[in-house]
Order: C-alpha cells, then sequence, then structure tokens
C-alpha cells in the first residue's frame, strides 16, 4: 500500500514529465535506507539484544509520519496524481471506465510480466538461505544477511541510473535488462555450492530488482495516462505480482522437495525466462518521445 500511495503522490507534485526522475530518486532514497536500516538494526541487535530491533523500528515508522506529514496537501495536484493529462485535467474529465484498463493489451502483458518475474524471484532469496545453512549453519545467518544488505546498496545505483536515463534510452532497454539478470542467477547458483559464491550471485538480485522498482510505476504512468485509471492500475498490477510472489515459495518448494535445490534452481530460471521472452516479444516501448527528458526541471 505504501509504495503505490508514494508513487500517486510523486505523481501529483511534479506531473508526468518529471515523474521518471522523481521516482527513480524516490527508490534510491528507498534502497539506501533499507540499507542503513538493516546495518542498524544488526549492530544494535549485537550490542543490546535482538529486542531493541522493535524499537528501532517503531522509531523509524514515527520518523516516517513526521515526514510525510511534512508535505503540504496544496502541493498535490490530486487530478494528475490519479492519472489524468495535466493539459486537461481542468476540463472536469472523468475517469474512464474499468473496461478501458481489461481492453488495454500492452497493460495485462505487463501485468503477466510482472507476475512471472516475481514468481521467479521471490523464491531465489529463501532457498539461498536454505542452501547456506546446510552448508555452514554458523554462518548462514550472518551470510544471508549480507546477502540483504549488499543487494539493497547494489539497488541504489540502479534505481538512480533508470531515474537518469529511462526518459533518454527508454523503457524496454532498461527492463530487458533487469528481467535478463533473473534466469542467469538461477543458472549461476547450481554451478558452485561454495557459500560465497551463492552470496555474490545473490547481489545481482540488486540490478534486477533495482531496476524492476524503480521502472514498475513509470511503466503504469505510461500506460494509463489521460485515463484517470493510475491508482488502480498501480494497485491492481501491485497485487498481480504479489500474487506471484506469494505462489514462488510453494513452486521452488515443491521442485526442491521432488529434485533438489539445483532442479528448483533451475525451474525459476525457466519461468525467467519466459518472461523476458514476452516482454521482449510482446511489450512495446512505452515511452513516446525519448528525447524529451532533456528539457525536463524535477520539481
Amino acid at each position: 500500500m505504501f509504495a503505490p500511495a508514494i508513487s500517486a503522490i510523486s505523481l501529483g507534485i511534479t506531473g508526468p514529465r518529471a515523474f521518471t526522475r522523481r521516482t527513480g530518486r524516490n527508490e534510491t532514497f528507498n534502497h539506501a535506507g533499507n540499507a542503513v536500516a538493516a546495518l542498524l538494526a544488526g549492530g544494535l541487535a549485537y550490542l543490546f539484544g535482538p529486542v531493541v530491533v522493535f524499537y528501532l523500528m517503531a522509531f523509524m515508522a514515527l520518523a516516517s509520519i513526521v515526514a510525510i506529514s511534512c508535505v503540504s496537501a496544496q502541493a498535490i495536484d490530486h487530478d494528475v496524481a490519479r492519472g489524468f493529462d495535466p493539459a486537461h485535467h481542468t476540463d472536469h474529465e472523468q475517469p474512464s471506465g474499468i473496461r478501458v484498463l481489461l481492453a488495454n493489451r500492452p497493460l495485462l502483458l505487463f501485468a503477466i510480466c510482472c507476475a512471472l518475474f516475481h514468481l521467479a524471484n521471490a523464491a531465489m532469496l529463501p532457498l539461498v538461505s536454505q542452501k547456506l545453512s546446510q552448508i555452514n549453519l554458523h554462518m548462514a545467518t550472518p551470510l544471508t544477511s549480507a546477502c540483504i544488505v549488499a543487494a539493497q546498496l547494489v539497488m541504489v545505483p540502479m534505481a538512480w541510473l533508470v531515474g537518469l536515463k529511462a526518459d533518454i534510452w527508454g523503457r524496454k532497454p532498461l527492463l530487458m535488462a533487469g528481467f535478463m539478470i533473473l534466469p542467469l542467477r538461477g543458472v549461476l547458483y547450481t554451478l558452485s555450492n561454495d557459500p560465497y559464491w551463492l552470496v555474490a550471485v545473490q547481489l545481482l538480485d540488486g540490478i534486477g530488482a533495482g531496476i524492476f522498482g524503480a521502472l514498475f510505476p513509470v511503466i503504469v504512468k505510461d500506460l494509463t495516462q489521460g485515463t484517470g485509471r493510475f491508482n488502480v492500475s498501480l494497485g491492481a498490477l501491485s497485487t498481480v505480482f504479489g500474487l506471484g510472489a506469494a505462489l514462488s515459495n510453494s513452486l521452488a518448494g515443491f521442485v526442491v522437495q521432488q529434485a533438489g535445490y539445483n532442479a528448483a534452481f533451475l525451474t525459476l530460471a525457466g519461468v525467467a525466462a519466459l518472461a523476458l521472452a514476452l516482454l521482449w516479444l510482446a511489450m512495446p516501448e512505452t515511452l513516446a518521445k525519448p528525447s524529451f527528458a532533456r528539457h525536463v526541471t524535477v520539481a
């Protein structure tokens, strides 16, 4: 719920022309904050015990409430935030019917790609963690923590790159790069059982997830601009890829039981390859004018 709300607020403040760069900046700070929070939690838990983590999270939640309360409601154009064309939103437009979205073929294709991406991606870190615990039980927890923190740190420059270049290079090349990483990760996990190899491969998650996370609201905005249905589309697609993520662990767990970890990684890699093929062959570029970003001023 939080991420779609932030995307809508950002669109209402900056408008569609500066939205890509603002989203990239938001995701950069998001991943940096996640990494700092994980490091603080680990350090404070080591010094004062695990219970201190709950106090830390409560403090951060309160700080987030204070920060969001500082955003002026008058700074948000609520019509633009829901996806109306800013050039015409004063004409008392009505949102398009839901059937318009159901007939939006690129949006439906993107939803399927998102679901397949998360179906392939969500179970990979838990599988790595389980495999690490089998190899070295004492090192499994710190190495899994290192995977999470390091991947978040890799996501920081990836999100920044999307914000900087997606309006110039286009959405699809960057999204293809993010999707391409996922089947590669699945295959690389099977090449060695060395714990440090597994951690190194997991760092690639920062590239794929960093690019996808920053581009996701931007592409939804592209595909729904002028309909007034940006928010409902963002929520619907978030639900779809949430379902994909929820099913991912069930799929991986079943394959592990039947055929082992390598088979599970290769199965997830196959799903990721299917998502990549669908994206490459069927999904159009959603940026209408790749060069207009040179004249954008970020609010």
